[in-house]
């Protein structure tokens, strides 16, 4: 069992996270406008172009989260709710 002495210090260390939000988005497919807009109750409505088909809408979905928040698209991932219109969305904070 490892312990934690005064010449062990280099040997275990511990990863701090980021801290990742998660945002919950009612995708509506085939709209006139790409917008990402927050609503009263506090959840999102995101407006894609892009047809529910072959998962173009969450590929629109990424690049708009990450455009609205400034992060990389490899940074943002659909947790749930990939073939739903209600999706929830991580990015880092």
């Amino acid at each position: 069992m490892p312990t934690n002495a005064p010449g062990d210090a280099g040997r275990f260390r511990l990863r701090q996270t980021q801290r990742m939000p998660i945002l919950q988005i009612k995708a509506k497919p085939n709209a006139r406008v790409s917008a990402l807009t927050r609503q009263d109750d506090g959840t999102w409505l995101a407006q894609l172009k892009s047809p529910p088909v072959d998962g173009k809408a969450n590929a629109e979905l990424i690049e708009l989260v990450a455009r609205t928040f400034g992060c990389t698209k490899s940074s943002v991932t659909v947790k749930s709710g990939a073939g739903t219109r209600y999706k929830r969305v991580q990015f880092p904070d």
